[in-house]
Formats: C-alpha cells, structure tokens, sequence
C-alpha cells in the first residue's frame, strides 16, 4: 500500500537551503550598493538613507522563500503592484533593477539549482512590476 504525503513538505525550506538570514541580508545589501548609485532607480526611494528599503526587502525575500513571517508581521500582505504602482517602472527600470540584482545574485555563489531557483523568481517579479513603457 501506498500513503501519500498529507500536509506541507517536509526538509529545509529554501529559506533554509541558501543559508538563511545571513545569504539574504548578503543578497540585498550587494543589490542596494548597485542601486545607490543608478540615476534612474535611487530616485525611486523617497528615504535618504537605503537602510529602511534594505529591511523592507530583505524581510519579504525571506518570508517569500519559507523563513519568517516578520513582513507580513509589519506591513501586511505585501501587494508588491500596488506598492510599486506610484513609480515608473519601465522596461529601463527593470533592466536596471535585474542588472543590480544579477550581481547580488552571482555573488552568492549559491549551487546551480539554487540560484536559477532564486533568479527566476527575481526575473519573473521584475518583469511583473512593469506598470508603464513610457520614458
């Protein structure tokens, strides 16, 4: 007889497989150094200070990706369309933000499956968030 797995998987969540808080915190703070000094998406962070996007990020990649639950804690479900929907988010702007993000990524040097895991969701995301094809 065979019994079929009820309830959520068991093993590490990916959260857990790429190192935790620790790889992500590597992950956002390799990402913002790109964006700190890019003319078209600094703009897009009202606060002189990156650290509160830094936080922001980080604690939804890890909640995205089975770790805690302290974005949702926080800031409720995370709408990221509507969240971003102030901002002009272009094809330019997104091509930016995966080429900040693709370094972060690289620089893990996270095994094969794992990083095309994490870039594609990060790709798909970006692509997502494109709300206008103006200049």
């Amino acid at each position: 007889m065979t019994t079929i797995p009820v309830g959520p998987p068991t093993g590490p969540s990916f959260f857990e497989q790429i190192g935790g808080h620790d790889t992500f915190v590597r992950l956002v703070d390799t990402f913002y150094r790109g964006v700190a000094d890019d003319a078209v998406l600094r703009p897009m962070y009202p606060e002189q200070d990156l650290g509160p996007a830094r936080e922001r990020l980080t604690l939804f990649l890890e909640q995205y990706w089975g770790g805690p639950t302290t974005y949702s804690a926080q800031r409720g479900h995370p709408r990221l369309r509507m969240r971003h929907n102030p901002f002009k988010v272009n094809p330019d702007a997104r091509d930016r933000w995966l080429a900040h993000m693709r370094v972060a990524v690289d620089e893990l040097d996270l095994p094969p499956l794992q990083q095309e895991t994490l870039w594609s969701y990060l790709e798909r995301a970006a692509f997502a968030m494109v709300n206008t094809f103006e200049d």
